[in-house]
């Protein structure tokens, strides 16, 4: 199995890199930064591949797209801006677009241009790396920029399942949960629990479930 990770210099994409390359999965380490993904890469041992490839941009997607001839699992993972600062009363609307590029675009530009090979694969799955703040059964106030833009990624899940399901291609969206990174904080769980549902949904067998929102392998509430 081919995978690629997009944000896997740290944090849950990082481990989800590590457990599949360790798994024998040759995985394509992506990072912004060409020495972030090259250094990543090289801990993580023989089967990662670094990546330059920063979701907001067209030029690193096309590259990526003509740079690699085969993929069976697509992990978007890279995200921006816990912003628990802000509310959407008063919430700085150039924040929310940022983190839209990134939580939503990005993702969608990439699935987009690699679904050439994702069609090709025996098996192929793309795992969209959500969280709970975007539940709307649950959402309340609070981090305007990256609960919306998770949400608006749902979807985009959803829409991708409906298309892609004749094609054979796993579509789903997991929670992690709170997770001990850069971005969670610390007092979450290990980094290993959160990505160990990321895998679970890259490896699915192929009567696995698509279309859906899980955590820990248990689907979640819309």
């Amino acid at each position: 199995m081919i995978a690629l990770v997009t944000g896997a210099n740290r944090g849950i994409g990082r481990e989800v890199a590590r457990q599949l390359a360790a798994a024998g999965h040759t995985v394509f380490v992506t990072a912004r930064s060409a020495r972030a993904a090259a250094e990543a890469a090289r801990a993580l041992g023989p089967n990662a591949r670094p990546l330059r490839l920063d979701v907001t941009s067209e030029a690193d997607i096309d590259a990526v797209a003509r740079d690699i001839d085969a993929l069976d699992v697509l992990v978007n993972n890279a995200a921006i801006t816990y912003d628990t600062w802000q509310r959407a009363t008063t919430a700085d609307l150039d924040v929310v677009r940022q983190a839209a590029e990134t939580n939503l675009y990005g993702p969608w530009r990439l699935t987009q241009a690699l679904l050439p090979l994702l069609r090709a694969s025996a098996h192929p799955r793309v795992v969209n790396v959500s969280s709970e703040a975007a539940s709307l059964t649950g959402m309340g106030g609070g981090t305007p920029a990256y609960s919306a833009s998770k949400a608006a990624l749902n979807a985009l899940t959803r829409m991708l399942a409906g298309e892609l399901r004749a094609d054979g291609v796993l579509v789903n969206s997991v929670c992690p949960g709170w997770v001990a990174t850069d971005m969670g904080g610390p007092g979450g769980r290990p980094v290993a629990e959160g990505a160990a549902s990321v895998v679970w949904a890259a490896t699915l067998p192929d009567d696995g479930p698509t279309g859906g929102f899980f955590r820990d392998g248990r689907p979640l509430p819309w």
